[in-house]
């Protein structure tokens, strides 16, 4: 099978879509995440743009990742100045990666008026900054930007910015539909001129979705002679998005015979989509094709009736080779092997045909039906599973906990939680102010339990999210809490559901504590 290297600018392009905002935490687990995958090159962001970018850069380089690598990207050197003297290149180098991704105009008008230099210097600046970054033993990478208008407006041109890149030594080209407007079989004709013309250099594409073909266009580009796939989880992007790399994927590797990943890693893939949804704090769109909830969703009972004969009468692959599954919208009839790998991953005893096993499949359906979900909330769903299987001890009751804010007259806003708990018939009774109500409780509770739990004191909250699941609901809406937390070794996902604000932030943090309480208990042995 002729194989496709997969590019992801989640972590950079994607964040520029609209409503997403990652911390480095949340960085650091997508790209451990993307890694599991299989995905070959992870474009972590642009060191020197900004403080979050060189952070992520600095602590990615300590994670032992199995299959990707992390990229650093850029822009060409500025204008009147050399490659060893520009801050961008500098930063560049700094962030310590292998691979570089250096972008460039190819379109004249970005080039006489948005960079305002002549044609001339631009075609020096693109070959000298990839010379340089390739004498410092750097592996180059060229977004051609703009690439496809610029072909249209002045063809010569755009062909003699390649033939710098070329010039100075890059490893790659990456052909840019960076406005999404192009149509997909005038994009094909495209890159088949440009990959007759350069047969002796690998090439890649980045596509846009202005037009709503960022998908085909990615898919017939890799058809007309490239090799490299740069696209997003879910087409996260500016304006109308990247090409969704969650669509690419499958339709390369399951219908056009190209090999992008295992077809072990290829399961992974709605797992990975749901996840980078709920970390970027997005709504997955439930039609999304292959990993979306409702990609494998019958209804129409003359459906229902023939793809319980024949799953191929309504379904165009296999919904578990991507990792979803089919449902039954009228009742829900598979899902047990999700519930049964989850035990083995945990080493609970339970098999695909123990009741238990559909017993936790339904009270999960139930839970799902009222807004929750597990799939960045894993310690949620272990102790979800654990108290189903009447394996699990809480390490505390609540006896009641109040959270009061106050805003006085000079604007100050105060926030105080007070809370009773009991460990082992020992009841405790404190308060604790935070910088807000979700704190103060956070802190309140840590307080009680520290002198029961030390290791607490080693755990904290590293990101908090809120997403309203029914907006037509206003301020009666139910809503999701998304916790995140860690300590000096890991970090884990919690989930909460609730009209009350404060009361699903209650039982995320719940399962938070306890979770770092099981945690620690079952490596002490």
């Amino acid at each position: 099978m002729r194989q496709i290297k997969i590019y992801d600018t989640t972590l950079r392009d994607g964040t520029q879509g609209e409503g997403i905002s990652l911390s480095v935490i949340d960085k650091l687990n997508i790209t451990k995440r993307l890694d599991a995958l299989g995905v070959h090159y992870i474009e972590g962001g642009w060191p020197g743009s900004n403080p979050k970018d060189m952070e992520f850069f600095k602590k990615a380089a300590d994670i032992k990742l199995k299959n990707s690598e992390i990229v650093a990207f850029s822009s060409t050197k500025r204008a009147k100045i050399s490659p060893s003297e520009d801050p961008n290149l500098a930063a560049l180098l700094k962030a310590g990666t292998g691979t570089i991704t250096i972008f460039g105009k190819t379109w004249d008008m970005h080039v006489t008026e948005v960079l305002k230099v002549s044609l001339q210097e631009n075609l020096d600046m693109i070959s000298e900054t990839v010379h340089y970054l390739k004498s410092k033993k750097r592996k180059v990478f060229y977004d051609a930007e703009h690439f496809f208008d610029g072909y249209v407006r002045n063809k010569d041109y755009a062909m003699e910015t390649l033939r710098a890149a070329i010039k100075g030594g890059c490893d790659a080209i990456m052909l840019c539909d960076t406005n999404g407007g192009m149509i997909t079989y005038e994009l094909g004709i495209i890159v088949r001129a440009i990959s007759s013309e350069f047969n002796d250099v690998s090439l890649g594409i980045h596509t846009h979705n202005d037009s709503g073909m960022a998908v085909a266009n990615s898919i017939a580009a890799v058809e007309s002679g490239c090799r490299i796939v740069q696209g997003t989880i879910n087409g996260y992007g500016e304006r109308c998005g990247n090409a969704d790399l969650c669509v690419i994927i499958p339709n390369l590797q399951l219908k056009m015979g190209y090999r992008c990943f295992s077809d072990a890693n290829l399961k992974e893939i709605t797992e990975a989509s749901r996840y980078v949804s709920e970390i970027s704090n997005m709504k997955q769109q439930d039609n999304q094709p292959f990993v979306g909830k409702s990609a494998f969703a019958h209804k129409a009972g003359v459906h229902v009736n023939a793809v319980m004969k024949n799953p191929e009468s309504y379904e165009h692959v296999k919904p578990e080779v991507v990792g979803n599954h089919r449902r039954i919208l009228i009742s829900e009839l598979s899902g047990k092997t999700s519930i049964f790998l989850k035990a083995k991953d945990i080493e609970l005893d339970l098999s695909k045909d123990d009741p238990k096993t559909k017993k936790i499949l339904k009270l999960v359906q139930n839970l799902e039906n009222q807004g929750y979900c597990f799939e960045a909330a894993d310690a949620s769903f272990e102790i979800l599973m654990k108290k189903a299987l009447k394996k699990y001890k809480s390490f505390f009751s609540l006896q009641g906990f109040k959270v009061t804010i106050e805003k006085r007259e000079d604007n100050t806003l105060i926030s105080e939680a007070t809370i009773k708990v009991k460990v082992n018939r020992k009841e405790e009774h404190t308060a604790a102010e935070g910088d807000g109500p979700v704190n103060a409780l956070d802190n309140a509770l840590r307080k009680a339990l520290n002198k029961f739990y030390p290791t607490l004191a080693k755990m904290h909250l590293s990101d908090f999210k809120v997403r309203v699941l029914d907006e037509k609901a206003g301020t009666a809406a139910k809503v999701r809490v998304l916790i995140q937390s860690q300590d000096e070794k890991s970090s884990w996902g919690t989930v909460g559901v609730s009209e009350n604000m404060i009361e699903a932030t209650w039982q995320a943090l719940v399962d938070s504590v306890e979770y770092k309480l099981l945690k620690d208990k079952v490596n002490k042995g």
